[in-house]
Formats: C-alpha cells, sequence, structure tokens
C-alpha cells in the first residue's frame, strides 16, 4: 500500500473495540431513467461510516442520486462495513465496468489510486484525498480526479464564532482518526479561537480542548463509527466546562450531541453537511462547517458524462462556495449582530487573500 495511517498512542488510548463484519455488502444497482444515458454508470464505494453517516458518506450518496435522477444514468453502490471491504468493492465496480467510480473519504485512497493505474480506460474520483507515490509524494493520475476541501478556512470561522459566544470560555474539538481531512477542520478552528483571543481583553481569553495545532496532537475516537467514544469524549469536556463542541467525526459525532443534548447551554458545530437539517440534534446546532460534496460529485459526473472529465483536483475553499458556514437557524437570534457581521468581514478578508489561513493538512491544487 501506498499510503498507511498508523494511529497515534492517544488515539488508540481513546478508542475502543470494534468488531466489523468482514465482507461489505453487496452493490446495489439502479437502471438510468427512461431516455437516459444507459451507457453511463456512475458508481460509488463508501467508507466504513455507511450511507447514512450524517456526513460525507450521505453528502456522497446525495450527488450522485442528483445526477442519476438529472441525467437518467445507471448507478450502482457499495457499503463499506470495514477497512477490509474497500479493495474489493472497489474492484467489484470495475469488474461492472463503471464508467466513474467514486471512493468516499482519505481511507479508500489505495483502492482507488490501484484501481485507476490498474484500467485507464476507466474514470474514478476520490472525496477527501489526493493521490501519492510509496514515498508519499504528490502524483496525478490522468484518468483519478481527487475532490477535496480546505475546510481549515470554514472552520477558522466557525472558531471565531466559538469563542465569541462560549459563555464558559471555553470550546473544545475532537477528530474521528489523525488525518489531514480531519485535522484540517482542527487546524482551522483552532486559528479562529485565536483570532478571537487576539482581539479580546485579557479577561475574556478563550481556552480550546482537544487539539493543540502547533504540536498536532489532540483528541480522537479512534474510528468514524463508536459513538459511545464520541459521547465520552464530549462529556469529559464538558466537565472541563466547555460549551461549544465540534466533533469531525462522521456518525461519532451523534455521540457528541447526544452528550451535549443532556448539559444544559451545550452546544455543537456540526461538520461535512448541515446538521441541522441531517440530524435530530437541530436545536443544539449553533451552526456547521459545510463541504460542498454533493455538488462535487455531481459536477464531475457531468463533466465525465459529456467527455470532459479532468484530473486535476477540485479544491472547495470558501472563494469558490466549496466550503462554508451554514445558517444560524434556532440561533439566528441569540447570535450578536456585532459576531455575525465579524464572522462575514473575517470570510471576505479570506477570500481577499488578506488572511491567509494555513494548515499542514490543507489540501493543494
Amino acid at each position: 500500500m501506498k499510503r498507511t495511517y498508523l494511529a497515534p498512542a492517544a488515539a488508540m488510548a481513546a478508542a475502543t473495540a470494534l468488531v466489523l463484519s468482514a465482507c461489505g455488502q453487496a452493490p446495489e444497482e439502479s437502471a438510468g431513467g427512461e431516455g437516459g444515458d444507459t451507457d453511463f454508470k456512475a458508481c460509488l464505494v463508501s467508507d466504513a461510516g455507511g450511507w447514512d453517516d450524517k456526513s460525507f458518506n450521505q453528502s456522497g450518496r446525495e450527488g450522485l442520486d442528483s445526477a442519476v435522477e438529472e441525467f437518467g444514468i445507471e448507478e450502482a453502490l457499495a457499503e463499506s462495513q470495514s477497512d477490509s471491504d474497500f479493495g474489493p468493492n472497489v474492484d467489484n465496480m470495475v469488474q461492472q465496468n463503471c464508467s466513474l467510480t467514486f471512493g468516499v473519504g482519505f481511507l479508500l485512497e489505495d483502492a482507488i489510486q490501484e484501481a485507476a493505474e490498474a484500467n485507464p480506460d476507466l474514470h474514478f474520483g476520490l472525496i477527501d484525498s489526493t493521490f501519492a507515490d510509496a514515498d508519499g509524494n504528490p502524483v496525478e493520475l490522468e484518468n483519478a480526479k481527487p475532490l477535496v476541501f480546505n475546510t481549515a478556512e470554514a472552520a477558522y470561522l466557525a472558531g471565531y464564532l466559538a469563542a465569541a459566544t462560549s459563555e464558559s470560555k471555553t470550546v473544545a474539538t475532537f477528530g474521528g482518526i489523525q488525518i489531514p481531512s480531519v485535522t484540517v477542520f482542527m487546524d482551522g478552528f483552532a486559528d479562529g479561537v485565536d483570532k478571537y483571543n487576539e482581539e479580546a481583553g485579557e479577561d475574556e481569553q478563550v481556552t480550546l480542548l482537544g487539539w493543540d495545532k502547533e504540536g498536532q496532537e489532540g483528541s480522537f475516537s479512534g474510528d468514524f463509527e463508536n459513538q459511545g467514544q464520541g459521547q465520552t469524549l464530549t462529556e469529559q469536556f464538558i466537565s472541563q466546562d466547555a460549551d461549544i463542541i465540534m466533533p469531525v467525526a462522521g456518525p461519532v459525532g451523534l455521540g457528541a450531541a447526544a452528550a451535549a443534548k443532556e448539559s444544559e447551554g451545550t452546544k455543537i458545530i456540526w461538520v461535512d453537511s448541515d446538521g441541522y437539517e441531517s440530524t435530530e440534534y437541530g436545536d443544539i446546532i449553533l451552526t456547521s462547517v459545510m463541504k460542498q460534496i454533493s455538488q462535487a460529485v455531481h459536477d464531475t459526473v457531468e463533466q465525465a458524462m459529456n467527455d470532459e472529465f479532468e484530473a486535476a483536483p477540485y479544491v472547495g475553499d470558501l472563494s469558490n462556495e466549496g466550503v462554508g458556514l451554514a445558517p444560524y437557524h434556532d440561533f439566528e437570534g441569540e447570535v450578536p449582530e456585532e459576531v455575525k457581521q465579524k464572522v462575514e468581514e473575517l470570510k471576505q478578508q479570506i477570500i481577499d487573500g488578506e488572511i491567509t489561513v494555513e494548515s499542514p493538512n490543507a489540501p493543494q491544487a
């Protein structure tokens, strides 16, 4: 394998054992709509979080489903149950002669890259990661397109918002697994808190728990499935007075939300999708740091259908609206107007290049 993830000691200590099935579910297939391009087949392989993760897997499927509905093409889906399913599920899509196969998540990188290299006549897409050689150096494949998102920019806004609205002056974040597509959120969040602290008085300083950007060390549940671990980590943060918490952990975030729900005044910042709409915890979700995965998948399908497929990475950021903050929803009336205005000012300064949100985990175009 070209890219191997080794969990840090902190993550391993936090993680609990999770028994997963030994094989993925059989791929789901659907025929294209009447009059559609049934010669084009778009396919999608999830990571172990599954299609109902309220996060990136679900967003990827929504993008594919919208393309199928609009263009009348065929599709096939494979929901992975564990890491061992990634290779077989991607290979299954190749055997089905899928015109375009997406892998959802950083952990699908090896399986997608190997399939792309072995099948130059087919197209592939990889959500949340780029491709690398055996030494970890970036490589570009003519038939495989990375779809990546500089979520540090939007998370910067969320970090400032959290710091500016925290009543306890303590906020927190944690991840699922320590991989770039997770820690890029945490880096931006930390910088946003720092930005608030730069402008706040000595008595208004906000403490961030769960992530040390400089040391690249922090709190991780160890996977994207164990909601109980997310609940435990969140309870620990609440016991340290955190009243706004950003879990970057897919379905594990639902455990965080459950813990926050039991603690009066505690709020969650969701990630990937608009958690107000995608989860049952909208009444405690201050905002969400969104990635427009659905639109990116839809657009890539359309390009491939029209023989306009490009292997150059798509990088979503604030300037192209590939990332952003969700509305405040139930908290619209509670977030002070001056804070809303400041968040908008910071957003424009990032777009204009006046502020550069730096992260060693940010994707490169």
